[in-house]
């Protein structure tokens, strides 16, 4: 896991949504054990208590179990439930802002999809 952190959000939380980007990219399948703890909190340099705040949250939220002696593994259903959690929160929090820019910018569909930013327009070699 990255060691910069950003200051405007705790750390528990950036690790908490580092893990969850690990998920959603595959990086962390169902089943797979999370990292120790300790091994985060050492490569990390934060407190092991920072760490077990984080996946507490994860075990919380019912994305990973803690498994008595042998540690945090990601739950059967985690990535879906995640996927479907992030498609809410972008339809309901992020499209309303790009939306609200869009129509202040007076963009229409066209435009937007001929911007040479748009992946679809990269020209291939």
């Amino acid at each position: 896991m990255s060691q910069e952190w950003n200051e405007n959000q705790p750390i528990y939380r950036q690790i908490r949504d580092r893990v969850v980007a690990l998920i959603l990219e595959g990086s962390l399948a169902e089943g797979d054990a999370l990292p120790s703890v300790r091994t985060v909190a050492a490569e990390s340099r934060i407190n092991h208590l920072t760490v077990l705040k984080a996946y507490q949250q994860l075990v919380d939220e019912g994305i990973v179990e803690a498994r008595r002696g042998l540690g945090m593994y990601v739950n059967v259903g985690a990535r879906a439930l995640l996927s479907r959690d992030e498609r809410d929160r972008f339809l309901n929090v992020e499209w309303p802002r790009i939306r609200a820019t869009i129509d202040r910018l007076g963009l229409d569909v066209s435009t937007l999809l001929s911007s040479p930013q748009n992946p679809q327009n990269k020209r291939r070699p």
